[in-house]
């Protein structure tokens, strides 16, 4: 089966409008909250839910109707100096996000417990799963997620359950947007226009669209002009169905 998968990143209190806005544009066009949210238990040190009972209330509500939480790092912002690869991901692949890319091991495993307990605890539901910020995960992250009891993992390139990190359950790069410059968000449009194309042949098609994507008419018109064009020709799913299709296998 040919599937689409969709998800809204960094979802914390001071982006509750933005939230709100991709929600109102992806609901029609996936048939209903058919898709998943990475939520930053506390958003840059600025943005706590746990303080905020309105929006915790929000978060069941959503979980409630369907859509699936993941634990999306703690603070998302990367406070670690890196050198080598890790550097060059951390300067070209984000701009200070990548928070898990250097932590060691006994931070990230705190970091990534505390976050499943929160976010269990505020929608009564197991997570989905982990999603590191930025997608990069450093060798203590990779090491801690194996050991926090989390279904599945991501990052740019597959999903895979932190159990069995060698046998990727989806493969094939995620489409999403930039729009912190000009020539960032010419190369996301340029990119989704060429995905709209050329990745019909995966099996699971994953979309990722972050609060940023509000500020840019032409982001958001390529994002429905992208999500209309998979989900045409497949069934809009859930990360979950990775999981069963295994289980049948």
């Amino acid at each position: 089966m040919k599937r689409l998968l969709v998800s809204i990143h960094d979802v914390a209190p001071h982006f509750e409008g933005e939230v709100d806005r991709l929600l109102e544009l992806l609901t029609p066009i996936l048939g209903g909250p058919r898709l998943a949210m990475l939520v930053v238990p506390n958003h840059w040190g600025k943005s706590p839910i746990g303080g905020d009972a309105a929006f915790r209330s929000r978060l069941r509500s959503w979980s409630d109707a369907g859509i699936e939480m993941f634990v999306h790092g703690w603070f998302h912002k990367d406070l670690n100096n890196h050198t080598g690869l890790a550097n060059l991901k951390a300067r070209h692949m984000t701009a200070g996000e990548g928070e898990f890319l250097g932590l060691d091991y006994r931070t990230a495993f705190q970091r990534m417990s505390e976050g499943k307990y929160l976010l269990e605890d505020i929608t009564g539901q197991a997570v989905a799963g982990f999603i590191a910020p930025a997608w990069l995960y450093g060798h203590g992250a990779m090491r801690a997620i194996a050991d926090c009891d989390f279904a599945l993992a991501e990052d740019h390139m597959k999903v895979w359950q932190p159990s069995l990190p060698d046998k990727p359950l989806a493969l094939g790069p995620v489409v999403t947007w930039a729009s912190r410059s000009p020539a960032r968000t010419a190369s996301s449009l340029a990119f989704a226009a060429l995905a709209r194309k050329g990745l019909h042949l995966l099996d699971t098609v994953r979309i990722a669209v972050h609060p940023g994507d509000v500020t840019k008419t032409s982001i958001l018109n390529s994002i429905e002009k992208t999500v209309v064009s998979f989900a045409r020709r497949r069934s809009v799913g859930r990360y979950a169905d990775l999981l069963e299709n295994e289980a049948l296998q």
